[in-house]
């Protein structure tokens, strides 16, 4: 598959995004993985990062997001976090995700023997509110349609719990925009 075509094209504007592990491969099916990625986040949530909705699964994950330079955000957390993310297969000697990080990474980047993510992060720009609230659900209902829950904030790793009034949820979320 060649380069992504979708680019941010206002950058400081809210848009719905979804960040791909190479090849679909399963990562983020323990708890250790998905905690950098959520770490990740709230490093990001410091400043002007807002996030407006998440799902996380086990080989992708959705954000409706806006920052100042949500572009530049999404770069830096992506190379942030392949390195923490590869770093931790490595310590714990997952051989058959390093090696299909090695054989499905693309050709262009010779400069690393691995690569984590697919290249760009799918960005969908947010023109109103209709799509705002449609993405929402979408975020929310992937666990759903994927048949890992019944409910969307039975799913631990989403902003549904947040949108319900959950206080168990795992990351704060902005709900107003």
């Amino acid at each position: 598959m060649g380069r992504s075509r979708y680019t941010f094209t206002q950058p400081d504007k809210p848009h719905f995004l979804t960040l791909t592990v190479l090849h679909w491969i399963p990562v983020f099916t323990r708890q250790n993985t998905v905690t950098i990625l959520l770490d990740s986040l709230r490093w990001l949530m410091k400043d002007d990062f807002r996030l407006y909705a998440y799902v996380i699964l086990e080989n992708h994950l959705h954000l409706l997001a806006q920052s100042p330079q949500l572009d530049k955000d999404i770069a830096r957390f992506k190379s942030y976090t392949a390195r923490l993310l590869i770093d931790y297969l490595q310590q714990r000697k997952v051989r058959t995700i390093l090696e299909q990080l090695a054989f499905y990474k693309k050709k262009h980047k010779a400069d690393r023997a691995l690569q984590f993510w697919q290249e760009g992060a799918h960005p969908e720009l947010i023109v109103d509110q209709s799509m705002m609230i449609q993405k929402i659900d979408y975020i929310h209902q992937n666990p759903v349609k994927h048949g890992y829950v019944d409910l969307p904030e039975h799913w631990r790793y989403s902003s549904a719990r947040n949108y319900v009034g959950r206080k168990d949820s795992l990351l704060d979320v902005t709900m107003t925009w």
